[in-house]
């Protein structure tokens, strides 16, 4: 996996540049210090994922991810910071980026870059608890849903899910079986070509909300 880092601290990407490298398949292809060179650098190497950090200067990680995706939605953009912003939060959620993690989760790091390479979409504990409160309206209804296929039911159950509710949760509240309620979540799932809870509830606030 070939991978630019961009961090203003320089510290901080050299550490990061070791570390993942360490690692057998990992090959750090470039390393930046501000959103222009991010930019920059992903014109150059075309990296598999670019890490970039969020407060930097000149230009921001979140310009340089908003940049990006306006040429290639499909860019696969993993931001990670020392801050747990809420502005920070929904901007990258509304922005497209494939995953936003807290450099205090070290450890998450590798897990998260391999889970964005391959396609999934990935967001730290700390974020995930957040988007309730954050994000929170009320149900969509009308063209917002049906332009995916939704129906009225199922925007209902993506909601709940969206709210962190569990199934038997759902169930009490939608007042339905907890089998019924698992039936509308794998059909919802195939539908919307997602894997699981967590990519449904991020669905919900990039396309619902």
């Amino acid at each position: 996996m070939n991978i630019c880092i961009v961090d203003d601290d320089k510290l901080v990407a050299l550490s990061l540049k070791t570390i993942l490298e360490a690692n057998a398949g990992i090959n750090i292809c470039g390393i930046g210090e501000n959103g222009e060179e991010a930019i920059d650098l992903y014109h150059q190497h075309h990296p598999d994922v670019l890490l970039m950090d969020i407060r930097m200067s000149k230009m921001s990680g979140l310009e340089a991810a908003a940049h990006l995706l306006s040429e290639d939605s499909s860019i696969k953009i993993l931001l990670l910071t020392t801050f747990s912003d809420d502005e920070y939060i929904i901007k990258a959620l509304h922005l497209g980026v494939k995953g936003y993690i807290l450099k205090q989760n070290f450890e998450s790091i590798l897990p998260a870059l391999i889970a964005v390479d391959n396609g999934q979409t990935v967001f730290g504990d700390e974020v995930v608890t957040k988007l309730p409160d954050l994000l929170r309206s009320p149900a969509p209804s009308g063209p917002q849903t049906q332009d995916f296929g939704i129906t009225p039911k199922e925007s209902e159950i993506i909601e709940k899910v969206a709210d962190g509710l569990n199934n038997k949760e759902i169930a009490a509240a939608l007042y339905l079986s907890e089998g019924t309620v698992r039936n509308y979540l794998s059909t919802i799932l195939e539908k919307l070509n997602l894997r699981d809870r967590t990519q449904l509830a991020i669905f919900y606030y990039r396309h619902l909300v």
